[in-house]
C-alpha cells in the first residue's frame, strides 16, 4: 500500500477464474492483452487487486499455470484473507474484524448433519471459511436451513452459493465486497483513496463487489446465471455496472474504455508502425521493447535490416548486458544474436510477459528499472529478474545497462533482451 505516494489513479479489483483468467483460451490471448496494458500504462500510478474464491494454495497453483502479473493486493478465500505485495504479507486488522461472532467448530458440527453437503479439499478449509459442494437443486433448501440453525446458535455468518456447486460459509463481515470496502476505508484513513475503482466478476460470489458505494463494475460477457439474475433483481438500472460484450480480461479492458477510466488500447493491439509513443513512460518502453522481440521470434514482423537497426538505435553505445549465467557482453552483441533468431519460436505459442515494472528516476535523464521477465513456449516457461538503466535522449530511451538473474530456468534456452 505504500508503493504509491499519491492516490491511485485507478484500482482494479478482479475475480480470477473466468474473469481475469479465461480457462477456455489456451493461448491466454485476453490475459496477455490486459497484462501488457497494465504494465505499460497503469503499474506506475495505479493498483491491481485480485479477489478470488481460491485459497492461497490454489491461488499459487494458478499463478504457475497461467501468465498472471503480480497484484498489489490479493484477496483470497472469498474475501476472508487479505495480503499485500509479492511476499503476500497478511492484514492482521482484517483477521480481528472477522473473528467477531465466528465459531468454526459450531459450523463444522452443524454442517456434518447435512448429507447433501460434500466437504471440499482441506486446502480450501480456511480459518474464516468452511467450504462444501452441493448440487444445484439442493442448494436453496440447505442454505435456508443452515441460516436458521446458525442464527439460533448465536453466530453471525453468511452463506454464499456460486458456480452452481460451491457453498461457502463465512463470517457475516466477510466476503469480497466487505474486503473491498475495508480496503477503501483504509486508503481513506491514509489520505489516499483511489480516484476510481473498477470491480470485475463473473459469478455469484462477485455480486458483493458491485454493492460497494462509488465503485464501477463489469460483469464479463461469460458471466454465470446467478450473477446475471442478481443484476436483474438488484442493479439493472445502475449505469455504473456494465455487462460487457467481451469475455474475461477483454471485458475488463472494454469496461476501462466504457467508463473512461484511462487508456484501454493494449500495446498488443497496436500495429507496429503505429506503436511509436512520443515521450513514453519508462514502463511503456520496457513493455514495447520485449513485445518487439516476441514478435520477431514469432515471425509476426517483416524480417528486415531496418527492424534490427531500429533495435540497435535503442541501445547505448557503451551499453552492457549481463546474462543470468553471469557472463558480460556488449548490448549490441545481443541484438546481433537476435538477428539470427528470426522465427525460431514460430508456431510454438511463444510469449514474453513483463511483470511488476518498478521505475525510479536516479538522474535528470536516467532511470533505474526492475521487473520480472517470463518467456513462455508451449507448456514451458523460464523467468528472470531484470535490473536495467535507461537514459532518455530527447523523446526516446536508450538501454545503458541490463542485468538478468534467473528466477526459473527451463532447458538451455538463451535469454535475449
Amino acid at each position: 500500500m505504500d508503493r504509491l505516494k499519491s492516490p491511485a489513479r485507478l484500482m482494479i479489483v478482479s475475480d480470477l477464474d473466468h474473469t481475469m483468467v479465461d480457462h477456455h483460451d489456451p493461448e491466454n490471448t485476453s490475459l496477455f492483452r490486459f497484462n501488457t496494458l497494465w504494465e505499460a500504462h497503469y503499474r506506475h500510478d495505479s493498483l491491481l487487486v485480485f479477489s478470488t474464491g481460491r485459497s492461497p494454495t490454489l491461488y499459487k497453483q494458478l499463478r504457475k499455470e497461467k501468465p498472471m502479473i503480480t497484484p498489489d493486493i490479493t484477496i483470497m478465500s472469498v474475501g476472508t484473507e487479505i495480503t499485500y505485495g509479492k511476499s503476500m504479507v497478511p492484514d492482521d486488522g482484517w483477521v480481528h474484524v472477522l473473528n467477531q461472532k465466528w465459531n468454526r467448530d459450531i459450523i463444522i458440527e452443524e454442517t456434518s448433519k447435512f448429507p447433501e453437503l460434500t466437504r471440499q479439499a482441506e486446502t480450501e478449509q480456511r480459518p474464516h471459511k468452511v467450504s462444501f459442494y452441493v448440487k444445484k437443486d439442493k442448494a436453496k433448501d440447505v442454505t435456508s436451513s443452515l441460516s436458521k440453525i446458525f442464527e439460533e446458535r448465536g453466530l453471525d455468518v453468511k452463506i454464499i452459493y456460486s458456480g452452481g456447486i460451491d457453498l461457502d460459509i463465512l463470517p457475516k463481515g466477510a466476503g469480497k465486497g466487505q474486503a473491498l470496502a475495508y480496503l477503501l476505508k483504509k486508503f481513506e484513513a491514509n489520505g489516499k483513496p483511489p480516484v476510481n475503482t473498477l470491480a470485475c466478476g463473473d459469478s455469484g460470489n462477485d455480486a458483493d463487489l458491485f454493492t460497494v458505494p462509488g465503485v464501477y463494475g463489469v460483469m464479463v460477457s461469460n458471466a454465470q446465471e446467478e450473477l446475471l439474475q442478481w443484476h436483474a433483481e438488484n442493479a439493472k438500472d445502475n449505469p455504473k455496472i456494465l455487462h460487457a460484450s467481451e469475455r474475461c480480461a477483454s471485458g475488463i479492458i472494454q469496461a476501462i474504455g466504457h467508463f473512461n477510466l484511462g487508456p484501454n488500447l493494449s500495446p498488443r493491439d497496436i500495429p507496429d508502425h503505429e506503436n511509436n509513443v512520443i515521450n513514453p513512460l519508462p514502463g511503456h518502453e520496457i513493455v514495447n521493447f520485449n513485445l518487439l522481440v516476441e514478435k520477431w521470434r514469432r515471425a509476426e514482423v517483416e524480417k528486415s535490416d531496418l527492424f534490427i537497426t531500429g533495435l540497435e538505435a535503442l541501445t547505448h553505445p557503451s551499453g552492457v548486458f549481463i546474462h543470468p549465467s553471469g557472463s558480460e557482453h556488449d548490448i549490441k552483441e545481443y541484438v546481433s544474436v537476435l538477428r539470427k533468431l528470426y522465427g525460431d519460436r514460430q508456431g510454438k505459442q511463444y510469449r514474453i510477459l513483463v511483470d511488476n515494472v518498478l521505475a525510479t528516476q536516479i538522474g535528470s535523464d536516467t532511470w533505474l528499472l526492475t521487473f520480472d521477465k517470463w518467456e513462455y513456449s508451449g507448456e514451458e516457461r523460464q523467468g528472470c529478474v531484470v535490473t536495467s538503466i535507461l537514459k532518455k535522449d530527447s523523446d526516446w530511451f536508450s538501454w545503458v545497462h541490463v542485468h538478468q538473474t534467473w528466477l526459473e530456468q527451463a532447458g538451455k534456452n538463451e535469454w535475449i533482451l
